[in-house]
Parts: C-alpha cells; sequence; structure tokens
C-alpha cells in the first residue's frame, strides 16, 4: 500500500477529520508565501523597509499610508482561486467527514470553495473594521477607498484589516475553538506548512490521536511524530486520496 492508498484508507475510516493548513495551501492558489526561496521575505521589494517590519502594529500606527500601500500590493490576491486542496476539504466537507478546517492564511479561499466551519487564526482580508466605532467594511470597501488610508463613511475612523499583525496577539476564541476541535478529532491532516510559525505550529501537539498526517513539500519539526509523512503538492495529494462517494 503506497501514501495515497494509506492516507485514502484512513479517511474512509474517519469521521472527525481536522485540516490544519498553512501558506503552502493558498502559494497553489499563485498566492507567495512568507519563508520560501519565492517567498515575501527574499524577493526584492521597491518598499524601503522589510515585510516584517511592514506587517507589526507598530508600523501600521506610525507608518499607516506606508502601511496600506504595502498591503494593497502584496498581501491582496483579489483575483485568486480556490485550488484543488481547497475544493477537496470543501467535498470533503459535505460528506460530513471534515469537521473544520484551521487555517494561518488570511485569503478567504476556503470559504469561496465552500468550506463553512473555517477557523482563522491570522484573520482575513474579507473582515475590516472602523478602529473609532467598530463598523465592518468588506475587502471591495478598502481596494475601492479614494484614499490611500481607508476610512469610515461613518465616523471617519482609520478602517484596519481584521489580520493579525506582528506584535498583536490571535484571537483567543479562534485559538479555544481550534484546540477543542483538534482535541475531538479522530483524524488530523496537516498541510502546506513547515510548523515553525508559533503560537500557530504548538496547535498539533494538542492532538493524542493515531492518524496524525503531515503533507508538505519539505520536512518539519513533528515529523517524527507523525504516523504518515508524504512530502509532496498538498492538492494534489489531496485531489488523489479524497474520491466522490
Amino acid at each position: 500500500m503506497n501514501n495515497i492508498e494509506k492516507l485514502k484508507f484512513m479517511i474512509e475510516q474517519s469521521s472527525n477529520i481536522v485540516f490544519f493548513g498553512g501558506a503552502g495551501v493558498s502559494t497553489e492558489s499563485n498566492i507567495p508565501d512568507f519563508r520560501s526561496d519565492e517567498g515575501l521575505y527574499k524577493t526584492k521589494s521597491k518598499f524601503k523597509y522589510p515585510p516584517e517590519t511592514m506587517l507589526s502594529h507598530s508600523f501600521f500606527v506610525n507608518h499607516t499610508e506606508e502601511f496600506f500601500n504595502f498591503y494593497r500590493e502584496m498581501m491582496i490576491f483579489k483575483d485568486a482561486k480556490p485550488n484543488l486542496a481547497h475544493n477537496k476539504l470543501a467535498e470533503l466537507e459535505k460528506r460530513r467527514k471534515l469537521s473544520a478546517v484551521i487555517t494561518q492564511n488570511i485569503d478567504g479561499l476556503h470559504q469561496i470553495a465552500g468550506s463553512q466551519n473555517v477557523l482563522e487564526l491570522h484573520g482575513s482580508i474579507h473582515r475590516n473594521y472602523c478602529m473609532k466605532c467598530g463598523k465592518a467594511f468588506n475587502l471591495d470597501y478598502v481596494l475601492s477607498s479614494k484614499n490611500v488610508v481607508p476610512v469610515c463613511d461613518e465616523c471617519g475612523g482609520i478602517v484596519k484589516p481584521d489580520v493579525v499583525l506582528y506584535e498583536e496577539s490571535l484571537n483567543m476564541d479562534v485559538i479555544e475553538k481550534s484546540v477543542q476541535h483538534i482535541r475531538e478529532a479522530d483524524m488530523l491532516i496537516v498541510g502546506g506548512t513547515s510548523l515553525v510559525v508559533y503560537p500557530a505550529a504548538g496547535l498539533v501537539e494538542y492532538y493524542k490521536g493515531n492518524k496524525l498526517v503531515l503533507i508538505n513539500k519539505s520536512s518539519t519539526p513533528y515529523d517524527k511524530n507523525a504516523d504518515l509523512v508524504i512530502n509532496d503538492s498538498i492538492g494534489k495529494v489531496l485531489n488523489s486520496a479524497i474520491v466522490k462517494s
């Protein structure tokens, strides 16, 4: 039995699967990641500050206009479409085998593919809010703003993307729900992440079952703890392993 057949068998034998994904899920929709050789941190940029600096809370506060110039150009990929991984996970949820998708991505592609229960650890570009009055705005409002810094149409406050910047804490409600889903899962599939960014990577440690599957192009620190490791494209693997019933 090869690895794909093993994965297919494990999926068929499970009824409460949780998927935990990272940037590698979105790169297959042509959204660049951060840390790979082609990633955001290693590509030359016209911006004078490094991405890590520009994606920090303090930079947002002190250089708001420069933040939004960078954010619009480098973090928003409005035309990106769900790939095989997104579509297959949505299919698995429809079959009532997958109970939750936990993602480190902010692009909303899981929801566009049809997934209903998506826990976004780092927020979403599709949610934005006025820092003064709390009014919610969608992505189009931010993109269509005549000002570099989008402002609330009611009170004039700055409209901030609901994404977790460096120096900001993760949403504890999302963390607690993620931990609960992982603890209750009878299978945990981790895909498209090198599992080096904490605290998100530490969520894997809450899984105590015997069907931990890691799908990533490169090795991870958790490979030795996994029941199955597949070093390949997440979309290709899920497309082969998740067949329509």
